[in-house]
């Protein structure tokens, strides 16, 4: 290209703002890749700042909230993303959508584990490895939330279940 650089060659102005993007004419510098942030950190700032939001949110006012150094494209390929993987919900308002998490942020974590097992062709192997690696109180409180879960599906099939946590020990169906 006669010596020019990239940007330089298309003219000054697209040139400076193709640089000021992308850290010169094929990528990023070395400080500017330091400082990009991966797929799932921008997930969980976005999803962070509908939390933090009063109520439904717009791509430019999730942008706003995240300090504007995201374009908008950006914000409105994330917010997709989340809502293809079911993690947002949103509602045209006019010309735009509105954004709303759809679970808090334990929800979320427990949608993208059972994504994850989901993805998994063994399922009973994933889990026992799962198991096996829990810390004693993490096993405790697993096995309570489950044997609060079976009672509580107990108690809705007859009048004489249990309603507490008797019979707990018992493994299901005998």
């Amino acid at each position: 290209m006669g010596g020019k650089s990239f940007g330089k060659a298309l003219g000054d102005s697209f040139g400076d703002s193709f640089k000021d993007s992308f850290g010169g004419p094929f990528g990023a510098s070395g400080s500017d890749r330091a400082r990009r942030r991966g797929q799932g950190q921008l997930e969980a700032q976005v999803l962070a700042a509908l939390h933090d939001s009063p109520g439904p949110a717009t791509a430019a006012r999730v942008q706003e909230r995240l300090g504007g150094d995201l374009a908008y494209t950006t914000v409105m390929t994330i917010l997709s993303r989340l809502h293809a993987k079911k993690a947002v919900t949103r509602e045209r308002v006019g010309r735009a959508y509105v954004w709303t998490p759809a679970a808090d942020e334990a929800g979320l974590a427990a949608l993208r584990m059972r994504r994850v097992l989901d993805g998994e062709p063994d399922r009973d192997a994933v889990l026992t490895s799962f198991v096996s690696a829990l810390s004693a109180h993490d096993e405790q409180l697993l096995r309570s939330l489950l044997d609060r879960v079976t009672a509580e599906g107990a108690g809705e099939s007859g009048p004489d279940a249990p309603a507490g946590g008797t019979g707990a020990d018992e493994a299901p169906g005998g």
